[in-house]
């Protein structure tokens, strides 16, 4: 192989290898002291959406709002309260919205249960159709027909 092409391919290797999870914590004085944790504080907001991004948690967001999010986050890790009543904090301050996984309740309901509801809409529209699908069996040619289908295909 030439040089040039090991170039990319040991690229393509080095960060398929080292390309572990990647956080949007800019500043390293942003973590915690405590390896423990800065660990159960990222564990957190991987569970946070980020309100400008909305598909990416605040761990992985460098949205602004975000940065001040994980930083509240690791203030109340730090403050010694637990996971569920940081979560708790976040949903009574942003709203359910807050969550990526939204917890199970009468108002999320829907929004659990669309996936199974269209499975189940799919499977009967399917069978619906399958059930009405006649297989047609054509009607046997005339006189006519088969001496021209003949005279087409040279089998007179």
């Amino acid at each position: 192989m030439k040089a040039s092409r090991r170039f990319p391919a040991l690229l393509l290797a080095v960060g398929l290898i080292g390309g572990g999870v990647a956080l949007a914590v800019d500043d390293p004085a942003e973590m915690l002291p405590n390896p423990a944790q800065e660990k159960r504080a990222e564990a957190i907001g991987a569970h946070l959406r980020c309100l400008v991004c909305q598909n990416e948690s605040i761990e992985d967001s460098s949205a602004p709002l975000a940065r001040d999010l994980r930083k509240v986050v690791r203030e109340q890790v730090a403050a010694g309260k637990s996971d569920q009543q940081i979560m708790d904090w976040m949903t009574e301050r942003y709203g359910e919205f807050i969550r990526l996984a939204p917890q199970f309740s009468w108002s999320t309901a829907l929004l659990w249960l669309m996936p199974a509801l269209a499975l189940v809409a799919g499977l009967v529209i399917a069978w619906r159709t399958a059930r009405r699908r006649v297989v047609a069996t054509p009607a046997p040619l005339t006189d006519d027909e088969r001496a021209r289908l003949d005279a087409l295909s040279g089998r007179e």
